[in-house]
């Protein structure tokens, strides 16, 4: 059964899995793992049987928020998953008083940002050479809350 959970230390193995199998660039394991101390970070989750298969992480600083990751398992793709995580992040960002969420996404990942606007998020900007691995320029999208 498919559930939503939080960043926890027993399911980090999981999430670093999915991490590595989602971007080109993946964050470490110890960079989830310091995650867990950091009070600005929150995560959204989508288990099954304690193994990640999607998840939203947003960084929060006082009423602003910036979306760090969305990820879903390649495997799992297609069923909405993604705006399942999506939009339960942005309900926990505005419980916790965020009123401004913020992203970055590839020019190029034209479905990221296809669910990012059917959320309510906008284009805002750009930032060019944005990525490390090959250059590519990332557009800024925002929304209000």
């Amino acid at each position: 059964m498919i559930r939503f959970d939080t960043l926890r230390p027993a399911l980090i193995e999981s999430l670093y899995a999915l991490e590595t199998l989602c971007f080109t660039v993946p964050w470490t394991k110890q960079a989830f793992e310091n995650e867990l101390n950091n009070p600005n970070a929150h995560y959204v989750l989508l288990t099954e049987e304690d193994k990640v298969i999607a998840y939203c992480a947003f960084w929060q600083a006082a009423d602003s928020a910036d979306i760090t990751n969305v990820a879903v398992h390649p495997d799992y793709r297609q069923k909405g998953l993604g705006k399942q995580v999506l939009k339960r992040a942005l309900e926990d960002a505005g419980a916790r008083g965020v009123t401004q969420l913020f992203l970055e996404v590839r020019v190029s990942n034209e479905a990221a940002q296809a669910l990012y606007s059917s959320c309510g998020f906008a284009r805002v900007g750009e930032r060019k050479k944005y990525y490390a691995d090959n250059q590519e320029d990332a557009v800024i999208m925002a929304k209000n809350l």
